[in-house]
């Protein structure tokens, strides 16, 4: 295993302006947010962003999200209606990121040569003052080989990328632990929810006062061709080749050890001791050393922020099958069992 290069620095000031010089000189920056971390760069430099490509090991027709601090830089890169300000007003900055049509300024490799660009404003406060000072939106996917669970913490980003970059902001363990919710904002009178997270479609749907569109299922991993390209009826979006928006693959967020998922999970009475059992609350009585759980009490903000955590927990834990249980419920359960089933997809 390489040596880590990452050095890691604290929220100062003195060293938000350093890492902002970094950003503006083209280099790249792992980055808190309250969703997941992120790999950050100059979502203006299309030779930085492609550091972003070769460091995780991303796929070209995977987009990126394009991250901004302030109002005033959403028109500067994408173009709006009024669902968009709608949303903004409800839910920003917070975990959501709007898919909009695009304008110039933003390099073709970031949107994977769509005429869209998915555009998100964080909550965390380190990385909004990280935006402010850099003064250009940043590019950010998470902070993790491509397709591996996603990082929730420093340590996380150290053990997957530490070879391969060179600085580390830290804003502490993410606060939500899953990925900030997609909507499909260029025709409003279509908005569609992409990939489901801790904002629901309901909540979407209340501010926007429209039904929103059922979530899109990604296609079967035998058929590797991006989803449904055809347009919304706005000028200027077309065909392209890329996936509108990223976390749409069937297969993703994906421990290496195989995952079976089960609605109900029911301990046997010799747990497989090869085997991990991963419920969403903790059982009564005695448990076994392979007996983990995502919440004491089955609390669904507790199960999220402590998935990721988990999966990589049990990915290292040598066992050659994790028995996962799916939440019950809708709104956020339906964000934590996408996640679980795209990490248990062959």
């Amino acid at each position: 295993m390489s040596r880590p290069n990452a050095r890691v620095y604290r929220a100062t000031k003195r060293n938000i302006a350093f890492l902002a010089q970094r950003l503006r000189a083209g280099e790249l920056v792992a980055v808190p947010t309250e969703t997941v971390y992120g790999l950050a760069a100059n979502g203006f430099d299309a030779r930085a962003c492609a550091k972003i490509f070769k460091a995780k090991g991303r796929p070209a027709e995977d987009p990126l999200i394009v991250h901004i601090h302030a109002w005033s830089q959403v028109e500067t890169i994408c173009h709006v209606n009024e669902a968009v300000k709608r949303l903004a007003k409800a839910f920003w900055p917070g975990p959501l990121t709007l898919v909009l049509p695009k304008k110039p300024v933003i390099p073709d490799l970031v949107t994977a040569g769509r005429d869209s660009v998915a555009v998100r404003m964080p909550a965390h406060p380190a990385f909004r003052r990280l935006l402010k000072a850099t003064g250009v939106p940043l590019a950010a996917p998470s902070a993790n080989p491509f397709g591996y669970v996603s990082p929730t913490t420093v340590q996380h980003v150290i053990d997957g990328l530490g070879a391969k970059i060179r600085y580390i902001l830290d804003g502490g363990p993410a606060r939500i632990g899953l990925e900030s919710t997609i909507v499909d904002l260029r025709d409003p009178a279509r908005a569609a929810v992409l990939r489901p997270g801790f904002i629901t479609a309901a909540q979407i749907a209340h501010v926007l006062r429209l039904r929103v569109r059922p979530e899109v299922r990604a296609r079967p991993e035998t058929d590797q061709s991006p989803p449904d390209l055809r347009t919304s009826g706005i000028p200027g979006i077309r065909r392209a080749r890329g996936a509108l928006a990223p976390g749409q693959l069937a297969r993703h967020y994906s421990p290496r050890t195989r995952v079976h998922l089960h609605a109900r999970l029911e301990l046997p009475a010799r747990p497989d001791p090869r085997h991990a059992y991963l419920l969403m609350r903790k059982p009564g009585g005695r448990v076994g050393r392979n007996v983990f759980w995502l919440d004491p009490r089955g609390d669904l903000r507790g199960a999220a922020r402590r998935l990721f955590a988990m999966l990589r927990r049990l990915d290292g834990g040598r066992f050659d099958v994790i028995h996962a249980e799916l939440a019950c419920g809708t709104g956020l359960a339906h964000a934590i069992n996408d996640r679980l089933r795209r990490a248990a997809a062959r």
